[in-house]
């Protein structure tokens, strides 16, 4: 089945005053409204392949990721601020050129650009549970949410949300008052914390008692307190001994007879 894309093979772009593309012309104006339309740069698509790169041990399927973004390269420098791009069918993981990505956006609601969306929200939920120990599972309606309340602030205030902003958004997303420096210990840590029995006090005394438990650390100690007592019992006897050798050495009164 052929791209609805197809007839989309360049477009000219302009540099905004917020230091991102935009794109003032396509070559399919019929399907393609250019009004708040942005592209992703080389620097940013780097960015963002960093930033899903983290979430590859939580479902991130690259696919999703390329079929949402249509690639370009540079055609042409147009001078004031604007360049032509002509459309290349290229990997955005595997080249190595420097490629603008435009979102397929042509159906907002169900096309691939909404699917990645909704994939890269997922699993970003899947791993911020995963890392903190929250009170209650993060859900992705709870994310989309408060996503949505923020665009929906520049919507009212006539400003167009640029593609890297919105992915983002999503990517680098944290709950409000959590921050990434307070990272807890996993789940799994958890679950393998959990799983040493707990033991009551009589069982805890038995096993303190076990010389089969002991490390050899402790054995090594104990070898050396019995050495020093054993020290200081044959001193103890050497003393006596050498007691009664002065005792017997000592000249003994003669006792008295009857007269």
């Amino acid at each position: 089945m052929a791209k609805t894309t197809s007839t989309l093979e360049w477009c000219v772009i302009r540099l905004g005053e917020d230091h991102n593309w935009w794109v003032c012309e396509t070559s399919d104006p019929v399907r393609w409204d250019v009004d708040g339309l942005s592209l992703v740069d080389p620097r940013q698509v780097a960015h963002l392949i960093d930033l899903v790169d983290a979430l590859r041990d939580y479902g991130f399927h690259q696919d999703l990721f390329e079929a949402a973004f249509i690639p370009f390269r540079i055609e042409k420098d147009l001078g004031a601020g604007k360049v032509r791009l002509k459309r290349v069918k290229e990997s955005i993981f595997e080249t190595e050129e420097k490629l603008f990505v435009l979102p397929d956006i042509l159906d907002e609601e169900n096309g691939p650009y909404a699917d990645l969306l909704d994939h890269l929200t997922r699993c970003r939920v899947k791993m911020l549970n995963d890392l903190f120990n929250f009170e209650s599972k993060l859900t992705v309606d709870e994310v989309e949410d408060e996503i949505r309340e923020e665009q929906n602030t520049h919507f009212i205030e006539g400003k167009a949300v640029h593609t890297f902003t919105e992915l983002c958004a999503i990517l680098d997303f944290m709950p409000e008052g959590m921050d990434s420096d307070e990272e807890q210990p996993s789940k799994a840590a958890e679950e393998e914390d959990d799983d040493l029995p707990t033991l009551d006090a009589e069982e805890e005394e038995k096993l303190k008692n076990d010389e089969s438990l002991k490390w050899d650390e402790d054995s090594d100690d104990e070898k050396a307190d019995e050495k020093e007592d054993g020290e200081k019992k044959e001193e103890a006897s050497d003393k006596e001994e050498a007691d009664a050798d002065d005792e017997a050495a000592k000249p003994r009164r003669k006792s008295r007879g009857k007269r």
